[in-house]
C-alpha cells in the first residue's frame, strides 16, 4: 500500500509539470528572463516545491500538495516586458511573495481575498490566459505539420484519459520538435542556476506582483482548500500561506514567481485511489515532492526543447493546458446575471492587453470590474430574483 501511494505522487508530479512547465517558461521569458534565467526559475520552483510538499506533509500528516502558481505564469506572458527588465519582475515576485506571507499572518488579509466577487476574479482570469489559448489555433494554421499532430494527440487523450491529455500532447510536441529540428547536439541539458538581483519599480509592482498575488490566492489557495475539504482534510491555511510564501521569496532570486496549494493535482493525491487509509495518503505529497525536484533538474532540457522548437509551438501545448481553466472561468464569470456587466468589463479590459501608465491589463481590468459592480450595484434586489451573497465570494479554479 505505501507502494501505492508513492506511485500516486510520483503520477502527481509527472502530471502536474508535464502540463504546465511550457507556461512556467513562456511567462518567465516573456518578462525579460533570459533562456539561463527561465531555466534556473524552473528549477527554483521545483526546489520549492519539494521543500515545501515535504515539511508539510511530514509536519501535518496531510496529502498537502504543492504546484507553481500556473495562472500567475499566465499573467506573466499576458503581461510581455516590463519597465526595468527580469530585475524589476523579480522585485515584483518577491513582494507578491511577501503579500503571501502577510495573507498568512493576517487573517482578515486572506478573508478579504476569498470574498472577491467570483464573476470579477473568473473575468479576469479568462481575460488573462485568453490570448494563449488561442495559440493552438495559430500553430495549426502556421505550422499544421508539428501542430496538427499535437492537437490531435491532445484531443483523443482528452477523450480517453483526461490527465494525460497535455503531458501526451507535449510528447507529441517533443517527437515534433526532434525530427523536425537541428536536434540537441551543442544545446546546454545541465540545470542551471542564475542569480538575479531584484529592482524594486511601482509600476512594475502594480502591474505583476498585486495581480499575480491576486490570481494565485483567488485561482490556486483557496481551491486548494475546497479540494483537500471533499477529500476529509482540513490543512491549516495560514501556517500553509506563510510556508509557501517564504518558499516563493526564497525562489525570487533565482527566477521563480511564486508557488501555492495545488488543485487538480490535489485530488491525485489525496483520493481514495492514493491509499485505503486517509491517513497514509501524505505519503504521496512527500512523494511528490521527491519526484519534482527529480523533474527539476531537467530544466535546462526543458528550456532547450523550447529554444529548439517554434515559439507558437511552445505556447499552444501551453494553451492547450488551460483550455479547462478558461471554460471554468468563463463559466464563473457569466454564470450568475447579478455581476455579470462587470464581469464582461473586466473580461475585455483584461484582455485588451493595454498598458497605461506602465501598468499592464490585469490590474486595470480588476479596476474597471470593481467601478462597474459599484456603479451598477442595486441595494434591493429586483422582486422575484435573489442572489445569495456567498454565491458571489467563491472565486474560481485552476487546473494544476
Amino acid at each position: 500500500m505505501r507502494m501505492q501511494a508513492i506511485v500516486a505522487g510520483l503520477v502527481s508530479a509527472v502530471v502536474g509539470y508535464a502540463s504546465s512547465f511550457t507556461v512556467v517558461l513562456a511567462g518567465l521569458r516573456a518578462v525579460g528572463a533570459t533562456p539561463g534565467q527561465a531555466a534556473s526559475g524552473l528549477l527554483a520552483l521545483c526546489v520549492g516545491i519539494a521543500a515545501v510538499a515535504i515539511f508539510l506533509g511530514l509536519r501535518y500528516r496531510m496529502p498537502i500538495s504543492i504546484a507553481w502558481s500556473t495562472p500567475g505564469a499566465a499573467l506573466l506572458a499576458a503581461t510581455g516586458p516590463v519597465p526595468g527588465g527580469f530585475p524589476a519582475a523579480v522585485g515584483a515576485f518577491l513582494v507578491c511573495a511577501a503579500l503571501i506571507v502577510l495573507a498568512g499572518l493576517s487573517p482578515w488579509l486572506a478573508r478579504a481575498i476569498a470574498a472577491i466577487p467570483r464573476p470579477i476574479a473568473g473575468a479576469m482570469l479568462a481575460g488573462v490566459i485568453l490570448n494563449l489559448c488561442t495559440a493552438p489555433v495559430r500553430a495549426v494554421v502556421d505550422i499544421p505539420l508539428l501542430a496538427i499532430p499535437v492537437v490531435l494527440t491532445w484531443a483523443i487523450l482528452q477523450r480517453y484519459r483526461r490527465q494525460w491529455a497535455v503531458p501526451g500532447a507535449l510528447v507529441a510536441a517533443v517527437i515534433g520538435i526532434v525530427a523536425h529540428g537541428p536536434g540537441l547536439s551543442g544545446v546546454a541539458l545541465r540545470p542551471s542556476i542564475e542569480l538575479t538581483a531584484p529592482a524594486l519599480n511601482l509600476s512594475v509592482v502594480v502591474s505583476i506582483a498585486i495581480p499575480l498575488f491576486l490570481v494565485t490566492m483567488a485561482a490556486q489557495n483557496v481551491p486548494g482548500m475546497a479540494v483537500m475539504a471533499t477529500y476529509g482534510y482540513t490543512p491549516p491555511l495560514l501556517p500553509v500561506l506563510v510556508t509557501t510564501g517564504l518558499a516563493s521569496a526564497a525562489a525570487a532570486p533565482f527566477g521563480g514567481h511564486a508557488l501555492n496549494l495545488a488543485a487538480i493535482t490535489a485530488a491525485l493525491t489525496a483520493g481514495p485511489d492514493t491509499h485505503p487509509d486517509p491517513r497514509r495518503r501524505w505519503i504521496a505529497t512527500v512523494a511528490l515532492g521527491a519526484g519534482q525536484l527529480t523533474l527539476g533538474l531537467g530544466a535546462g532540457l526543458a528550456m532547450a526543447l523550447v529554444l529548439l522548437s517554434p515559439p507558437v509551438l511552445v505556447i499552444a501545448v501551453a494553451g492547450l493546458a488551460l483550455l479547462p481553466a478558461l471554460g471554468s472561468s468563463l463559466a464563473s464569470a457569466v454564470t450568475e446575471p447579478d455581476g455579470r456587466e462587470a464581469a464582461v468589463v473586466t473580461f475585455v479590459v483584461t484582455a485588451s492587453g493595454m498598458t497605461i501608465l506602465s501598468i499592464g491589463a490585469a490590474f486595470w481590468g480588476l479596476v474597471a470590474g470593481a467601478l462597474t459592480a459599484l456603479l451598477l450595484h442595486r441595494r434591493t434586489p429586483p422582486a422575484g430574483t435573489e442572489t445569495p451573497a456567498a454565491n458571489h465570494s467563491r472565486p474560481v479554479g485552476i487546473a494544476q
